[in-house]
């Protein structure tokens, strides 16, 4: 494994795009049907724009730390779990923010996947889905997201990561999952 300098070396946002769209590529022809072209790569570090539509977004945790992000307007959310779920959407309903939710975390745990070969283990939180009109969303702290829009069936699709190395090691999170509860009823 490397140390987190040489990793912060090998992370640029050339390789966290190529694995943005390597994950995108391969969730949306899999699991989804869907072709998904790359558009122009672009890394963001300024204040948010307030938007509209759906944002799902995971973190990221272990000797990195970040985000990872997937957003998309309402009626691409919508084509999103038509594929997903073989059904037909026309709108926003709790079956699509639950559908988003699962292609952030496939496609952001296959980014995951990508970085674990550099940075080492990781931890993938469970996915916050936003829908509304004229919002924004941000992260605390001076980072820099690599952005890699797509189009979706003639819809824009964007997926962004923002990842460093972790700055308090005593707080680093390792693989371990709570046993589940066993609840009588």
């Amino acid at each position: 494994m490397t140390s987190n300098t040489e990793a912060a070396q090998t992370i640029t946002p050339e390789y966290l795009a190529q694995a943005i769209r390597s994950a995108t590529d391969a969730v949306c022809t899999t699991m989804l049907n869907l072709t998904a072209t790359p558009g122009e790569v672009f890394v963001e570090k300024e204040e948010a724009v307030p938007s509209s539509g759906v944002v799902s977004l995971i973190g990221l945790a272990g000797d990195w730390v970040g985000s990872g992000s997937v957003a998309c307007s309402a009626g691409c959310a919508a084509k999103l779990a038509s594929a997903l779920l073989m059904t037909s959407y026309e709108g926003i309903n709790e079956d699509v923010l639950d559908a988003v939710a699962e292609v952030t975390n496939m496609i952001i745990g296959n980014v995951k996947t990508e970085l674990e070969a550099r940075v080492g283990p990781m931890g993938l939180s469970t996915p916050t889905v936003i829908y509304g009109r004229n919002f924004q969303t941000r992260s605390s702290g001076n980072q820099e997201w690599t952005v890699v829009p797509f189009t979706v069936e003639d819809e824009r699709l964007c997926v962004q990561v923002c990842i460093a190395p972790n700055s308090d090691p005593a707080k680093k999170t390792t693989r371990t999952f709570p046993m589940p509860h066993l609840v009588n009823t």
